[in-house]
């Protein structure tokens, strides 16, 4: 009898401590799928608050920009240089990786009105084909797309408004119902004679009605006189339209703490300022690094919540370039090439400004 008696307990112990076992083995499991689910969520959280499909139409608020919820938000991307020269290396495989692994939620693409005659007055057709289809790709991505009207040698956008007429009548309507598209409808205005109130205002006065007729709703980016530095005339005298935000634009080599006391002059009157082209040289696009100064204004820019974009994504031959000149979309085998292996000093400081902002 003892020994049936001993011989129970102890099975009956291991019933228990199997039981334990099992126990703490199963809470593991839920504990462990748990951590999964939230890391997976924490992810899919990050995507959609950078998606278009959460932000939706942008509008402005005072000077700040909000999305269709009403909260605060801040574009930070990359521009194209020339399509006309670089077209061929936005493809959607970049976009992707720029998306998803350099974390960049807009995409701007600079098509010249007047260079070297491939401009857009010299060839509209095989112009709007590229920008089409980049435009395109951007929206598949869930990612806003600036169309940039990259007027710079023409001077003034007086000088081709017929024709920006009809390209941004033509676009708005193509792209009416679409929250991903934003207006960038004069670059970069400059000479001394192009002044805000006698060229510029003027011009956006005809350009953003035509838009605005057949897309309200869209966020519209007007050059500033000077090489867009001279903003302060813009907050004197500021355009009668909602949803319109003024380019302010810098390069890390020549503009400095002048030009954020502009923008903080800006801000006091409440007028949205956007950083539509930025580097980290000199203006030229070329010359050293000032990656100090950059960072500098990156946290300004980060402080205030102003959106900025980064000149450029090329492989011309200068210090700006994200990507080197041996960089080709594909490799001998038809396959893409991974922009990564491919990186300038300016490749890498971008990328890892971009990453931070989800980290």
């Amino acid at each position: 009898m003892k020994k049936i008696f001993l011989k129970t307990i102890i099975i009956l112990i291991l019933i228990i401590l199997l039981g334990i076992t099992i126990s703490a083995v199963t809470k593991n499991i839920r504990n462990n799928k748990s951590e999964e689910n939230i890391l997976e969520n924490q992810e899919v959280e990050t995507e959609k608050l950078d998606s278009v499909t959460y932000n939706g139409w942008i509008q402005t608020n005072g000077y700040k920009l909000l999305n269709q919820k009403g909260k605060e938000i801040q574009l930070r991307g990359i521009s194209s240089h020339g399509i006309e020269w670089f077209g061929d290396l936005i493809t959607k495989e970049n976009l992707e990786k720029l998306k998803n692994e350099w974390q960049i939620n807009v995409f701007r693409i600079a098509m010249y009105t007047d260079v070297e005659g491939q401009g857009y007055v010299n060839n509209k057709e095989k112009n709007k084909e590229i920008l089409y289809n980049i435009v395109d790709m951007a929206i598949d991505l869930d990612m806003y797309v600036i169309v940039d009207w990259h007027i710079l040698k023409d001077n003034t956008p007086q000088i081709h408004k017929e024709e920006a007429k009809i390209f941004f009548d033509e676009i708005s309507k193509k792209y009416s119902n679409n929250p991903n598209v934003i207006y960038e409808i004069c670059n970069e205005p400059n000479g001394s004679n192009v002044k805000w109130e006698n060229d510029i205002k003027p011009y956006a006065e005809e350009i953003i009605p035509i838009i605005r007729k057949n897309s309200k709703k869209s966020l519209i980016i007007v050059g500033t006189p000077n090489w867009c530095l001279d903003i302060i005339e813009v907050a004197n005298n500021p355009l009668n339209f909602e949803n319109v935000v003024y380019s302010c634009h810098f390069y890390a080599g020549n503009h400095r703490s002048e030009i954020r006391e502009r923008i903080n002059e800006c801000i006091e009157k409440n007028i949205p300022i956007f950083i539509s082209e930025c580097g980290l040289t000199d203006a030229n696009g070329n010359g050293q690094i000032y990656e100090d100064s950059f960072n500098e204004w990156i946290e300004f820019l980060n402080r205030k919540k102003i959106s900025w974009i980064y000149w450029s994504f090329a492989n011309k031959d200068e210090s700006s370039s994200l990507l080197t000149r041996e960089y080709s979309p594909k490799n001998e085998k038809g396959e893409p090439n991974n922009i990564d292996n491919y990186l300038t000093e300016a490749g890498y400081i971008l990328k890892g400004i971009f990453k931070s902002y989800n980290q």
